[in-house]
């Protein structure tokens, strides 16, 4: 059963099987900062979630449970269902792509033994192309277009910390027709304390992120400076804003159909964030890591040039950035 088990200021909930008989099964592939807090909110509600991690994360999971911090209060979803072979968990209701850009494609091939024909998969990353990443291995059926808005992170194996409490999920069908099968995912994420909305149009929703978190993400990387330094330094904040100039035109190019607000909206937004918040990107690169560079910034790199537009900005920084980058995933080396 699942319930509150804790006592004393520790706020504890066992994710054992829940005895409600409508409990979604519920898959987070990847429990990182994102997949990590959407998931245990989902367990955290009575939801019958398991979490596919690895290594020492897996190991604290199942150990101590998945311990959460965020502004609201701490919790922590102990006996949690976990593991790092999908083919253990059989078919669920629904899976939660929680892993980076650049592991969507594996992903793909890893989930199918969760794939049942009523199964729904919803990419929580960065970037553009994950939706139609997973369609080539699964298909158009199971797949529909997703994104969320969090600023969470893995503190140490088996913790994660969220600092704000604007958290949301966005998704829809890929066709932007309106569903029941949607509606109802919208209803239970909502039971469960997460904002959710069903864009009218989710490829809007989508490019609307990637304007937002890749020329963010971009400078903050090279600068490894927070946003609240990035939005007030002269210098910095043009960049911020000439980047995303880029990407708006980029999209303009593609025929996505943003707004002419969608620059001045994206830049209110930077303006509004904690000041002390930082990108995944920039988290990554800092830390020596493999990043989702390549399908961040050298996505609008790549997707320039296909439309033959200028996106001076992102080409520097992604030449800039690319020996790290390569560094990180063992192709090149040097001492530093």
């Amino acid at each position: 059963m699942s319930g509150l088990v804790g006592v004393e200021g520790e706020v504890r909930f066992s994710c054992l099987r829940p005895e409600r008989e409508n409990a979604m099964r519920i898959a987070v592939y990847g429990t990182g900062g994102a997949g990590g807090y959407f998931g245990a909110m989902l367990a955290k509600a009575n939801e019958d979630v398991t979490f596919i991690a690895r290594g020492e994360h897996l190991r604290a999971i199942r150990t101590n449970g998945l311990v959460v911090e965020t502004p609201a209060g701490d919790f922590t979803i102990s006996t949690a269902q976990a593991t790092d072979n999908p083919a253990e968990v059989g078919q669920v209701d629904l899976i939660l792509i929680g892993v980076k850009a650049w592991q969507v494609k594996a992903a793909a091939e890893a989930i199918v033994p969760m794939v049942g024909s009523g199964t729904l998969v919803i990419p929580l990353q960065n970037g553009v192309e994950a939706s139609s990443e997973l369609t080539a291995v699964l298909g158009s059926r199971p797949v529909l277009g997703g994104l969320c808005k969090t600023f969470s992170w893995v503190t140490g194996p088996g913790k994660i910390k969220n600092i704000t409490n604007s958290n949301f999920i966005q998704f829809g069908e890929i066709d932007n027709s309106r569903s029941s099968r949607a509606e109802s995912l919208r209803q239970m994420f909502e039971h469960a304390g997460i904002q959710a909305e069903i864009p009218a149009s989710i490829q809007h929703a989508i490019w609307m992120k990637f304007m937002t978190v890749t020329p963010y993400g971009s400078v903050g990387a090279l600068t490894r400076a927070p946003i609240g330094v990035l939005r007030t330094f002269p210098q910095t904040r043009r960049l911020l804003e000439r980047g995303t100039e880029e990407v708006f035109a980029l999209s303009t190019a593609l025929a996505v159909g943003l707004p002419d607000s969608s620059v001045a909206t994206t830049i209110a937004f930077l303006d509004s964030v904690p000041a002390s918040a930082t990108s995944s990107l920039q988290r990554d690169i800092a830390d020596g890591k493999q990043s989702e560079l390549d399908y961040w910034t050298g996505a609008v790199v790549r997707l320039a040039k296909t439309k033959g537009i200028s996106v001076p900005v992102h080409e520097l920084i992604y030449d800039l950035l690319l020996l790290m980058e390569l560094r990180a995933r063992g192709t090149f080396t040097f001492p530093i």
